[in-house]
């Protein structure tokens, strides 16, 4: 499989949003990673409903929902309707994960659950075989920019294992701090889909940074 790129708008410029959608669009980025806070579970307020529905208008790509808030099971519903392809829950936010992820799915969604750093991968096991996707938090979650966590690559190893055994079309996706300087390492560690937010919207031409995340050599692919 080769590893797809996410592009994560948290990090686009809010006031010209409908522009770097555009280049996402043109881009070879292959999902727009769109990360939902509500202050409680994480530390940080981003978007709601109206803007994840203005963002689905434009985009020609697939919405990769990111859900950090608590109780999701709420708002599922409202955020397919709104454009969401896929959904990640927060295994730290779902006491009841299964009816989560099984809801998620009767939605026609690709349905995902992630994990912050200090959680460990074993609490998936029993439930990775029902998974579409894993998100694996290389930051602690709610701003962007943070420094890279590089205990990732052993949970990334770890993730890629249970995979293999109970789910081996599983995504595995990578979240935070993402660049072109550990993206190889990623991948080869078990990545699938890398999400990157700074190292391209600030990178002088973000459509370069993108097509240089997707053309990592035939070394990085999984």
């Amino acid at each position: 499989m080769n590893h797809l790129i996410a592009p994560s708008i948290l990090a686009a410029d809010f006031a010209n949003l409908q522009r770097d959608i555009e280049l996402i669009n043109k881009s070879d980025a292959d999902w727009i990673h769109v990360d939902i806070m509500d202050g409680m579970f994480v530390p940080n307020i981003s978007f709601g409903f109206p803007v994840v529905s203005a963002v689905n208008k434009h985009a020609t790509k697939p919405l990769d929902v990111h859900l950090m808030i608590v109780d999701p099971d709420r708002y599922l519903k409202n955020f397919k309707d709104a454009g969401a392809a896929g959904m990640t829950v927060h295994i730290e936010a779902c006491p009841n994960l299964h009816r989560t992820v099984q809801y998620i799915k009767e939605l026609g969604c690709r349905a995902a659950v992630a994990l912050n750093p200090h959680t460990p991968v074993a609490l998936l096991e029993d439930i990775i075989s029902s998974l579409d996707m894993v998100l694996i938090m290389s930051v602690n979650p709610g701003f962007g920019g943070q420094k890279f966590i590089e205990n990732t690559y052993k949970k990334l190893r770890d993730i890629k294992a249970l995979a293999r055994r109970y789910n081996p079309e599983l995504y595995i996706e990578v979240d935070g701090g993402v660049d072109s300087s550990n993206a190889e390492k990623l991948v080869e560690a078990g990545a699938n889909v890398l999400v990157a937010g700074n190292s391209v919207f600030s990178a002088p031409d973000p459509t370069v940074a993108i097509a240089n995340l997707k053309n990592l050599g035939s070394a990085a692919r999984s």
